[in-house]
């Protein structure tokens, strides 16, 4: 179906539906029909056709943002902080930096670094073991002059 009837629809414009497809708010296109005429940039027009998957992506987009009192912007936003790994590292900073965000427990850094140790072989002081004199590696092993490296 073409936007207008798409739009009709979900109750909203055609408009609202042109700026949610610029935001990333609507699944890529999947087929277009050709339109006579050229856009503003020159270029073919084509009319995007919706199908049921893409009026029902876009009805849940509207109940979320109806849900958190959120604009469709503030709901892009959340997709991209939860698809880029760089802005979920950001947004999680400024969240512990203003508190919202408890910082990780002390506790879960000392298992893991217990746990590095382990893998390791080290002592729970952090320093690897020196050889005891006398052992193989007191000798340097294959490598004359080394001792226990």
């Amino acid at each position: 179906m073409r936007i207008s009837a798409a739009a009709q629809r979900l109750g909203t414009s055609p408009r609202m539906l042109r700026y949610r497809d610029l935001l990333g708010l609507l699944p890529p296109v999947r087929g277009t029909t050709p339109a006579s005429g050229r856009g503003p940039s020159g270029l073919p027009r084509g009319h995007r056709r919706f199908g049921d998957d893409d009026l029902a992506a876009v009805a849940h987009a509207l109940r979320i943002e109806q849900r958190y009192d959120i604009s469709p912007a503030a709901l892009a936003f959340g997709l991209r902080v939860l698809t880029e790994p760089g802005a979920r590292a950001d947004v999680a900073e400024l969240g512990r930096r203003l508190r919202r965000i408890a910082p990780p427990p002390a506790r879960a850094l000392d298992f893991e670094q217990e746990r590095a140790q382990r893998l390791l072989r080290l002592p729970a002081g952090g320093q690897p073991a020196r050889p005891r004199r006398g052992g193989p590696a007191a000798s340097g092993g294959n490598r004359p002059g080394t001792r226990g490296r």
